[in-house]
């Protein structure tokens, strides 16, 4: 089955200039179709947004990325992986709130995934291996999602952790 769009909107595209990481440069020219996509091969959320044969927004939406509401029609969200920022300018309050509803829903099935997905890992590896970083990137499976535990936390997995990237930003803003 593959990818499949699951939510579309329309908007401005704009990525922080790398340069000075404070200015927002226009990737579109005009508002475009900016998609959520779910992959059910890999069981992870993507946004997509091409601007004719070209992405402009190629970003997997992960457990610890936040969409900001920067005004009352602008939002945006930070891809570690692209090494950018994405800004999203839209033609309503409605259709950002919309939007940044997907990207919140989106953002907790990932979690779930990524939980659901240690678990399995947590079961088969030995301790050395459960903090070996990159887990982000391992492929997720439907079994990972549809397994047969009842998705209960043990005492064990209570204690929230902090993510890496979280730990990188508060050092490297001093």
């Amino acid at each position: 089955m593959g990818e499949q769009p699951i939510f579309s909107t329309r908007a401005h595209v704009f990525q922080i200039d790398p340069s000075t990481k404070k200015n927002w440069v226009p990737t579109s020219k005009h508002a475009v179709t900016v998609s959520y996509f779910f992959d059910n091969t890999r069981n992870v959320y993507r946004i997509i947004c091409l601007d004719g044969s070209k992405a402009i927004i190629n970003s997997t939406i992960t457990p610890n990325m936040t969409f900001t509401k920067t005004s009352q029609k602008f939002g945006q969200w930070a891809d570690s992986r692209a090494n950018t920022v994405y800004g999203l300018g839209f033609s309503s309050e409605s259709s950002l709130a919309k939007f940044a509803e997907k990207f919140a829903e989106f953002k907790e099935a990932a979690r779930l995934a990524k939980e659901k997905s240690q678990e399995k890992m947590e079961l088969t590896s030995t301790p050395s291996q459960e903090s070996i970083p990159g887990d982000l990137l391992s492929p997720l499976t439907p079994e990972s999602i549809n397994g047969t535990d009842d998705g209960r936390v043990t005492p064990q997995h209570a204690e929230p952790r902090a993510e890496p990237s979280q730990n990188a930003l508060a050092f490297s803003h001093r």
